[in-house]
């Protein structure tokens, strides 16, 4: 290492193996460096383009239930349709999707109706995800889905997974809409941006009801107890989860929107077909 070494023994040679030593002695006593954690390696998806029988259409179980797949369009984190989402569909397994029917019962008595974002999502569209993350100058949705938060902290501050608990079949995101459920003004690309954090009116114009952020809002203000959530939002926030808990779903706490079925069919297994009534059996 050090460019002055002569070889030889003697005293002088002695000294320079003790200092050595004690150096490296030195080294290993001190923390180790933490650097930024990357990316999770995708994990080797499950094998074929089709999904296995027990995957279905949740609108085929429930019809009541409302969809708004931003994924497979231009309104989403990325600003552009996601690959893997041919169509704008949500697909879950049979056990998660008859878990989120009974939901649905309990919201429609309470004067609401469940609204899906996000269901199955192939591994593809993860691997698209992350592709998308080390693209440094592809930031133009930033001003609405993470207006305060650095590009290159996404993925570790956990706003974007990989793999996630999606690829899966049993976790999807969700919201409130009243009902009757007012329309939905549609998003045109290229039109102004508002940030998520903004409070209800000042945002994009969802027909969910006031959750306190929009969905997909990289902020720890989307956090499910952040505490500056407070008054009706953060009472419709705890109306959800009781509403999901009740049935069998647990909560991501870093996204309000966030639920995983905990006695999902196939807990270790990630699947790459697309979303699309062609992937079903």
């Amino acid at each position: 290492m050090g460019s002055g070494r002569r070889r030889g023994g003697g005293v002088r040679g002695a000294a320079v193996l003790v200092v050595l030593v004690a150096a490296l002695g030195s080294a290993c006593q001190r923390p180790a460096p933490h650097p930024t954690p990357a990316p999770t390696p995708s994990p080797t998806p499950s094998p074929g383009a089709r999904a296995p029988a027990d995957f279905v259409d949740v609108t085929a179980v429930d019809p009541s239930i409302r969809t708004d797949i931003r994924y497979a369009t231009a309104h989403n984190f990325v600003g552009r349709p996601i690959t893997g989402y041919p169509e704008p569909r949500c697909l879950l397994t049979r056990a998660a999707a008859e878990a989120l029917h009974r939901v649905q019962a309990a919201a429609l008595a309470q004067g609401h109706s469940l609204k899906v974002y996000d269901c199955y999502r192939p591994q593809r569209a993860v691997d698209d995800f992350v592709a998308w993350a080390k693209a440094p100058g592809e930031q133009q949705m930033k001003a609405e889905f993470y207006p305060d938060e650095p590009k290159n902290r996404l993925f570790a501050d956990g706003y974007i997974g990989a793999p996630t608990a999606h690829s899966r079949g049993s976790t999807l995101d969700l919201t409130l809409v009243p009902v009757p459920t007012p329309d939905q003004p549609a998003y045109a690309p290229g039109q102004p941006l508002l940030p998520c954090t903004a409070p209800a009116g000042r945002r994009f114009p969802d027909n969910s009801i006031d959750m306190g952020t929009g969905f997909d809002c990289f902020d720890p203000r989307a956090h499910t107890a952040d505490a500056r959530i407070t008054g009706p939002a953060r009472d419709n926030r705890e109306l959800l989860k009781r509403l999901m808990t009740a049935q069998g779903f647990e909560n991501y706490p870093r996204e309000w929107w966030h639920y995983r079925y905990r006695d999902e069919p196939y807990p270790d297994t990630y699947f790459d077909f697309p979303v699309a009534r062609s992937s079903l059996r």
